[in-house]
Formats: structure tokens, sequence, C-alpha cells
């Protein structure tokens, strides 16, 4: 049972400390979370049915909080004794690219989400918005069985169908769940083979991670072998990015489609020119 208030802290990756404290709140199981920094502050109540689990109740806390706050690490304040947790883990990329001898674009995301990953497959969050906007942008709308579907083969279909290869930056990082915000130590995949043997003629790339390390891990990796295939960024169609509604993102990505042909490739696939 919680007898007094109890903390934690955060500490973000630009160093800002975020510090929580916890209070008794109309009975032992509930508790009052006051929570201030980055200038603001707010109260979140957190209710459990073991009042004797204070402890674990207060790491879920931590860990959920952590989890919204990109990056983040948390601690508690028990008895006078700190402990911090580290919410990242390592994680591999765990699946290899989409692409055949007739890709003509590449885009890249940054690391798969933890649905992608289990998924196996790039996009699948159910909220991401990545495949409506290929849908939109690439479908016949004169063929009705020309549509991305659910499922990977249908989407993997479709990619190839329309010259469109897939593949992520990252090979391995340490990540906090999908926030790109907290990749640290990341290692890059090797595009080299896939740059030569496919007719890539522009790379693209999704959110501001992604564009931020491939300029930073592998665009000086392609120069030094004589690759020199210009990168376009785009925006992340991440649920996170919830400031570009879908037809935004659709817009978007058409204007930077159509500076780089990337249409009218597609365009070939559908007549048959």
């Amino acid at each position: 049972m919680l007898s007094c208030g109890a903390a934690f802290s955060l500490r973000e990756a630009n160093d800002t400390e975020m510090k929580t404290t916890f209070t008794p709140y109309d009975s032992d199981d509930v508790l009052t979370a006051t929570v201030n920094g980055s200038g603001d502050e707010s109260k979140i109540t957190l209710s459990a049915q073991d009042s004797s689990n204070t402890g674990a109740r207060i790491m879920r806390f931590a860990t959920d909080l952590a989890a919204r706050r990109r990056g983040a690490k948390a601690g508690a304040v028990i008895g006078g004794e700190r402990t911090m947790w580290d919410m990242s883990e390592h994680v591999e990329h765990g699946f290899g690219p989409v692409w055949d001898s007739e890709s003509r674009i590449l885009i890249l995301g940054s690391m798969p989400s933890p649905k992608s990953r289990k998924a196996a497959f790039y996009y699948m969050h159910p909220q991401n918005r990545f495949w409506p906007v290929m849908q939109a942008l690439f479908a016949d709308p004169a063929d009705p069985s020309d549509v991305t579907g659910d499922s990977l083969q249908s989407r993997r279909a479709f990619a190839l169908r329309h010259h469109i290869a897939l593949w992520d930056v990252i090979a391995s990082c340490d990540i906090t769940g999908a926030s790109d915000a907290s990749i640290r130590n990341a290692t890059p995949n090797d595009l080299t083979p896939l740059l030569r043997d496919a007719p890539i003629t522009r790379i693209f790339t999704t959110g501001a991670k992604s564009a931020q390390l491939y300029r930073r891990l592998i665009e000086p990796r392609l120069a030094a072998t004589g690759i020199t295939i210009g990168m376009t960024p785009l925006p992340s169609t991440s649920p996170a990015n919830a400031s570009m509604r879908l037809p935004a993102l659709i817009e978007a990505y058409r204007l930077a489609f159509q500076s780089a042909g990337a249409l009218e490739m597609a365009d070939e696939t559908v007549t048959g020119l």
C-alpha cells in the first residue's frame, strides 16, 4: 500500500527532465500522478486492483509514460531508493527487401514497427497510411483487381507490379516501441547489391528519421562505391504524424513521385508501353 508520496523522473533524449509525483487519492488503490516537465503540468489517475502491488503499478505507469515521451528513460523513487528503467530494446529488422529486376524506385522507412516485424512486412500497422497512399497514386482505376489489399502477399504483388522496391534504412538498432525519435545505435542495411542489380532511378525515405539516418549512414557508403542515386524525403505515413491527414499525404507523395517520374513508370506497367 502507498502510505506516502512516491516519485519518478523521466530524462528525455534532449536532457529535459520530467518529474512525476504519485500521491494517494480517495483510496490506496487509486493514485494521482502529477507530471511536471517541458513547461506543462498534467494529472493522471492510476487505478489498480491489488493495492499491495504498488511498485509494479508504478512501474507499469512509468513504462506507459516513457513510451509516450519519445526516447525517455523512466525510474521510480520508492522508500528513498531509486531504480531506473531503460525502456528501449535491441531489435533486428527481421525480413528482407521487396524488389525485382524491374523495380525503378526504392522507398525506405527507418525500422519496422512492432506490428510490422510481427507480420514480417512493411507498413502493416492498421493505422499506417502508406498502403492507402500507394493505392491512391498507383492503382489502375480501370482494373478493379489492381489493389493493395490487406495481406502481405497482395501488398508485395502490388509494389512489384508498379516497379516499387521496399526496404528500410536500419538493419538493427535500440528503440522504444515504434518511436523513431528513440532510435539509438543504428546499424544500416547494405543497399549496394540491390542498387547494382535493380534499375533504381530514385530513392525515397518516409519520415524525418529515415532521411536523417540515410544521409548519415548510407549516402556516404554509396558515394564511396560510385552510386549517386538521388534521394527525396517524404513525410511519415505513421499514425504518429497525425497533423497530416490522408489527402495531404497523398498530395505530398504525388508531387514527389511526379518530380521523379515515378508515376509515369507505373503507367508503363498498366498500359504495357
